[in-house]
């Protein structure tokens, strides 16, 4: 197989010179682009700190280097397996849904090669990650495309224990089957529980009825039109309507209207999607996880969809969090957790005797007449399998919500005054699906500068009338602008709500913020801090 160069040579010959690829680039068809960005590259350059320099170096120098962890993964087209005789064409990595959980443990090496069999250039970016710059994965910034038929060598330290996943960072890839479980045990695990049970959430349309997601972006991309703007409509979004997703018979409209939520500020979502998963099953042929009665068992809750806000609630018990995203935080006991894309949670539970619904409601979304959501569940005895359509009543009980948590001290910031305030005015709307941070789409060349050391504060203000789940790569930040807010890499700001977060510039490079809605961040709400070398 022909293989990509070497990291370190990409990043050695390519970051000198300014190169203007945008991610947004990598989107269609794996065309003469793949490839060919040249990562890092702005107009002056040389202000800022290249994703492979020696700052870079240094701050993973700083981190150490424990036992490398080898990984072998594909990126490949795959039939999968939905459950209750439902088949589709995708990509995965591999032949599962969602791809082979990774595990490792604080302190290791990953040391993991991304074969790529698709027909087009992908990458793989490490959600949540304080990971060095150069292996962060977003093309046209940090490394190069990978294109069909090569490979790359990622490696790196993995600092911080916690629930992770990984899926690329190239187009509108990350709404097929290309996701992934990463979790990073705790060598000074400090919770007591005798099972564990990992459970991704997402929204599914690839490969339903024609459906892929570039033709659900391009029906987006046409806006509604008329000067409307995106929750000003009323009819219902049944997810089957006549005509095609993208002009050319190959699928259904997918364009989600009248979806709306309180919780998410009114509107809910763009997407009308035919199906929604726990661990790549539908809720009519659910994903089962078995234990006995009284067992403790750790939940981590990942929402991997690509425009679906999860509420998660289990029948007959309540909550304890734990973490979320990644980090501990004061444990919280509640009925139902809300995960926008891109969160995560863990959670404790004590288990009952019986057979438990685990149910991901669709927030604001309805299949029909009926509110859309997906299942999984958790079986300590004997009993019927949960309707697909149940609702246990902890979904309208207590809601645990991330403003209010607390860290937990051993990962709360310290007090200080910002040094840096940053303010970013979310602009955009379905009218012409004009999505974007400050009137501008993304460019790779456009940076909001930071210096290492600092105590930096970011405002979103959310303009839109839509609600919007903030992402920060390569850093935790701090909810409510002050230390004493829960440690989070991505976080909702609601429509016309300002969301103010503060981290610590402690890990030099060029670090993409973006929303986590992959339609929204292909049509440009994407920016980039760069550290100033």
């Amino acid at each position: 197989m022909p293989t990509q160069p070497t990291r370190r040579a990409v990043l050695g010959a390519a970051l000198a010179a300014a190169g203007t690829g945008a991610l947004a680039a990598c989107s269609d068809g794996g065309g003469d682009h793949a490839g060919g960005h040249s990562p890092g590259g702005a107009q002056n350059s040389d202000t800022y700190v290249s994703p492979g320099g020696k700052e870079v170096e240094a701050a993973e120098a700083a981190r150490g280097s424990g036992p490398v962890r080898k990984v072998s993964l594909t990126a490949t087209r795959a039939r999968l397996d939905l459950g209750g005789g439902r088949t589709v064409a995708s990509w995965a990595y591999g032949d599962r849904l969602p791809g082979r959980e990774v595990r490792v443990t604080a302190g290791d090496t990953l040391a993991l090669t991304l074969a790529n069999h698709l027909p087009e250039a992908t990458s793989l970016h490490w959600h949540g990650l304080a990971l060095r710059n150069d292996m962060d994965g977003v093309p046209g910034l940090t490394q190069r495309d990978i294109a069909p038929g090569a490979d790359f060598a990622y490696r790196f330290a993995v600092p911080h224990p916690g629930t992770y996943w990984f899926h690329p960072h190239s187009g509108v890839q990350q709404d097929r089957g290309l996701y992934a479980p990463l979790i990073v045990e705790d060598p000074k695990e400090p919770l007591a529980y005798d099972k564990e049970w990992v459970v991704v959430l997402d929204d599914w349309v690839d490969g339903v009825d024609g459906s892929t997601p570039d033709a659900v972006l391009k029906e987006l991309s046409g806006g509604m039109g008329g000067g409307m703007d995106h929750g000003a409509h009323t009819m219902s979004g049944e997810g089957d309507e006549k005509g095609t997703a993208d002009g050319s018979g190959d699928g259904p409209s997918r364009m989600m209207m009248g979806a709306t939520s309180e919780l998410l500020g009114g509107d809910a979502g763009d997407v009308a999607y035919p199906h929604y998963l726990v661990n790549g099953r539908v809720p009519q042929d659910p994903s089962s996880f078995s234990a006995r009665p009284g067992d403790r068992i750790r939940l981590r809750i990942i929402n991997a969809g690509g425009d679906t806000a999860f509420r998660v609630a289990l029948g007959g018990h309540r909550m304890t969090v734990t973490h979320t995203d990644g980090f501990p935080v004061r444990h919280t006991t509640g009925d139902a957790l809300l995960l926008g894309m891109g969160e995560r949670y863990d959670v404790l539970v004590t288990a009952g005797d019986g057979v438990f619904p685990l149910t991901a409601l669709a927030e604001g979304k309805r299949a029909g007449k009926k509110e859309a959501s997906a299942l999984a569940v958790l079986r300590t005895g004997s009993g019927a399998t949960p309707a697909a359509s149940v609702r246990p009543k902890e979904l309208d009980g207590k809601l645990v919500e991330a403003g209010r948590l607390a860290p937990d001290p051993s990962v709360a910031l310290s007090a200080r005054a910002p040094d840096r305030t940053i303010r970013m005015r979310l602009t955009g709307g379905m009218a012409k699906y004009d999505w974007a941070f400050d009137g501008k789409p993304y460019s790779a060349e456009h940076r909001r500068p930071v210096e290492a050391g600092e105590r930096v504060r970011v405002v979103f203000d959310n303009g839109t009338a839509m609600w919007h789940p903030l992402h920060l790569h390569g850093h935790t930040f701090a909810l409510g602008g002050n230390a004493a807010g829960a440690r989070k890499d991505t976080a909702i700001v609601l429509p016309h709500r300002s969301l103010t977060v503060e981290f610590d510039a402690d890990n030099p490079g060029l670090w993409m913020v973006h929303c986590h809605n992959v339609y929204h961040a292909e049509a440009g709400m994407m920016t980039v801090l760069g550290y100033r070398s």
